[in-house]
């Protein structure tokens, strides 16, 4: 399963998207994110961190193995 980066998540990362390895662990968007945190360290250093599961935001109890689609979505910030 493929993640699209956006954002500071991009730039920490050093490409546009992550490959997910094939984890049973890997079950719900909080699992996702301990991932996440776990893989690239610096990532906790954002105020926050969304999950879009099929172009939608995601809570993080909500199921990730049927998805077609991951996004991690970055603060953004501007006027």
């Amino acid at each position: 399963m493929k993640i699209q980066l956006f954002g500071i998540s991009k730039d920490i990362v050093g490409q546009r998207e992550l490959t997910l390895p094939n984890d049973p662990s890997l079950q719900t968007v909080m699992d996702l994110k301990k991932w996440i945190l776990h893989q690239y360290p610096r990532m906790g250093n954002l105020s926050s961190i969304g999950i879009a599961v099929d172009l939608e935001y995601a809570e993080d109890d909500q199921p990730i193995g049927q998805a077609k689609e991951i996004a991690l979505i970055p603060p953004v910030s501007g006027g």
